[in-house]
């Protein structure tokens, strides 16, 4: 007798899909654009601009600066297709394009002088792979990590002291970014003292922000803005100097007053304080003092020696000396350019990386890791130089000159200086990288300067106030809203905080932009 076989089971079902959310899908969150993204919107902008913008030219001196009240038309002879080659080539034309001594022209297959940013965007990189050469021997952390340490006790000379080195690092390199690294180090010393975080936050965003504001020799600032002018980096450096220590000055007072209020009241706080953080006051003070070896301090003093050097070879001393801009050189000038720097920051990142016995493969990878962080800034520079070769070549940059000329004749030095600060502020916020809002806007203000019979060194420092002004507390840069984050302080709190001292530094600089001019 034979069973029959039962039918196959079922299979259960498949599972069900989710249901839909309810509701309309999130909208994005808008994230602003980067520097590179910006100028290339701004290369497109001004190559389509410059169809319906007429050419001219002014008359040249010897010098090359345009002369005032010789604005005349002159015809266009470029084609759509010359245009179009323009475009398809600044970024190229803004490396290494070659203007043409007849024509005027830029480009890659000319000859004639170098009109791209080649010796700028190879000192960046150069520069990049100094300080990474030097971070990585643990130098610089260390160094900054002992002075903490020693004055943990005291309170005011410790903000002093750290916000004073930031902002020395500031004024020469352009130090900024590198804070970021701190915060793990200052908010429990800060905290340990009885202060709040918006202490820790004050004195590593403003240490180093009013250094660059007030950059001396900061090749991403000073450097580039007066390569475009076309001046020396140690032109001005006397009012740069004098801003320096006042606003640094007024900077670390306001800090400090800050954080005694909070200690003799937390309840004046204007961040408040998180869970744990009151109890760091009796345990935050006990970690041991790092060690600061010979090989640190090696690193240390060649630092100081090569940016003392910098700062010997691009100064005029004649001129700085004598108060006379067109006295004669004194024998033992160097008067370096941006070929000898880069060649100068290359060789002593070979000679730290040397004292430090990283070895060759080290060495190298180190150097090449440098140059590759810093490669960002140095494409900015060159996509805004490509800007300017299109509006050299289409004609039009004197064509804008001539249109503002009218407003800077009768306008006083001093005037005209504020005004050019002012003017850059919403440009330094739709250009946040430095050192392309130089390159993009010099070209224009340099110029101008001569018209105004202002010194295009004070053109360059009403345009580096701007910039760091706004970089002390814009959201679009990383040093503001990374440190807030790291602090895990709100950045609303931080606007109320800073907005006194902002208003105070808004003065003070058309101040010195005034003085500069009377000088």
């Amino acid at each position: 007798m034979t069973t029959a076989t039962p039918p196959p089971a079922t299979p259960p079902p498949p599972p069900a899909a989710p249901a839909p959310p309810e509701g309309p899908a999130p909208a994005r969150k808008f994230s602003f654009p980067s520097a590179l993204t910006i100028l290339a919107i701004v290369t497109v902008a001004i190559w389509l601009l410059a169809f319906l913008v007429p050419a001219g030219e002014y008359d040249r001196n010897d010098s090359g600066s345009p002369v005032a009240g010789t604005y005349h038309r002159v015809e266009d002879t470029q084609s759509f297709t010359d245009r179009l080659n323009d475009l398809f080539l600044s970024p190229v034309n803004g490396l290494y394009g070659l203007q043409d001594p007849k024509s005027g022209q830029v480009g890659p297959t000319f000859s004639g002088d170098l009109y791209g940013s080649a010796g700028v965007f190879l000192f960046v990189l150069a520069i990049g792979a100094f300080i990474t050469v030097v971070f990585a021997t643990g130098a610089l952390d260390r160094g900054i990590a002992r002075l903490a340490h020693r004055l943990r006790d005291r309170g005011a000379l410790l903000i002093a002291a750290v916000m004073v080195v930031f902002s020395i690092l500031g004024t020469v390199e352009g130090f900024a970014e590198e804070t970021l690294g701190f915060y793990g180090l200052l908010v429990p010393m800060m905290l340990a003292l009885g202060y709040d975080r918006l202490v820790a936050v004050g004195a590593s965003i403003l240490g180093a922000g009013i250094g660059v504001l007030c950059s001396t020799v900061n090749p991403f600032a000073t450097g580039v803005a007066s390569s475009a002018a076309g001046i020396s980096l140690g032109d001005g450096i006397g009012l740069r100097f004098l801003m320096w220590i006042v606003l640094t000055t007024v900077t670390v007072l306001y800090v400090i007053r800050y954080a005694r209020r909070v200690q003799k009241d937390p309840a004046k706080s204007i961040c408040g304080f998180l869970p744990g953080d009151r109890e760091q006051k009796a345990t935050g003070a006990e970690e041991e003092e790092p060690e600061l070896t010979r090989l640190h301090k090696t690193v240390l003093v060649l630092l100081v020696l090569v940016f003392a050097f910098m700062i010997f070879s691009v100064v005029p001393w004649s001129s700085a000396l004598t108060g006379d801009a067109d006295a004669t050189p004194y024998a033992w000038e160097l008067d370096w350019s941006f070929a000898q720097l880069a060649a100068l920051f290359i060789c002593a990142a070979v000679l730290i990386g040397l004292v430090a016995r990283m070895g060759e493969a080290k060495l190298s990878s180190t150097i090449i890791q440098g140059a590759a962080d810093f490669i960002s800034p140095a494409l900015v520079i060159m996509l805004a130089r490509g800007v300017t070769v299109i509006m050299n070549n289409s004609k039009i940059t004197d064509t804008v000159l001539h249109s503002i000329e009218g407003v800077v004749k009768g306008t006083s030095s001093g005037i005209f200086a504020i005004i050019v600060f002012l003017v850059n502020l919403p440009l330094a916020f739709l250009i946040p990288s430095t050192s392309g809002h130089a390159t993009l806007t010099m070209p224009i203000l340099a110029p101008l300067a001569d018209f105004a019979g202002v010194s295009r060194a004070l053109m360059v420092t009403a345009w580096q106030s701007a910039s760091g002004w706004m970089n002390l507390w814009v959201p679009t840069t990383a040093v503001t809203i990374g440190g807030v984050a790291l602090a895990k302080v709100g950045y609303d709190k931080y606007l109320r905080f800073v907005w006194p001292l902002l208003g105070i530094l808004f003065v003070l600089i058309c101040g010195f932009l005034a003085l500069g001019a009377a000088m």
